[in-house]
């Protein structure tokens, strides 16, 4: 068996490249395991929640929206960033509420998940919602969606054939499913 190595990378340098309102680039020089150097590249992002409500039938309430970056509507669960400071179990029932109208009588944690590593530094906590009330969505400004219901085995099968790419909602819904064996 190998001695194992420490794989830590020890930043050398640092040069800030742009500040955004929820993200900021920088590029660092590392110092890596074997003694040579390199670039990485990172973006901070602020930390975010999205919560997968399911409904008395299991049918799950989604929001589809158009997503610029990718030039076509998007089909998720609601999502959204946290507030500097936020909790995000308060962050994610004020995104399923804004988004929604959502309400849940209960309410129970998926985990986290890192979407891009690689690069980016943003930890997603995925929620789950059950005994929904519905009240009055209350959207940002800028945000333009629409809320339909869609039975949660065709949501399972969508994220297995790659109709749905979204990756907190595909790691929802298949979180979901092996812990609520639906």
């Amino acid at each position: 068996m190998c001695e194992p190595i420490d794989l830590a990378e020890k930043t050398l340098s640092r040069e800030e490249k742009f500040q955004g309102r929820i993200f900021s680039v920088h590029v660092d020089k590392v110092l890596l395991p074997n003694g040579n150097t390199s670039t990485r590249e990172v973006v901070e992002h602020v930390d975010g929640v999205a919560v997968l409500p399911l409904d008395e039938r299991n049918n799950v309430l989604t929001v589809t929206q158009y997503r610029y970056v990718f030039g076509r509507d998007l089909l998720e669960i609601p999502a959204g960033k946290l507030d500097p400071g936020e909790d995000p179990v308060t962050g994610a029932l004020r995104e399923l509420k804004e988004e929604t109208g959502a309400v849940p009588d209960t309410f129970l944690p998926l985990g986290r998940i890192l979407p891009s590593p690689g690069c980016f530094s943003e930890t997603l906590h995925l929620f789950l919602a059950k005994g929904l009330h519905m009240e009055a969505q209350h959207l940002d400004p800028d945000e333009f969606l629409r809320v339909e219901r869609v039975p949660f085995a065709e949501m399972v099968h969508r994220c297995l054939n790659g109709e749905i790419q979204d990756a907190k909602t595909v790691a929802a819904v298949l979180k979901a499913k092996v812990q609520l064996d639906l």
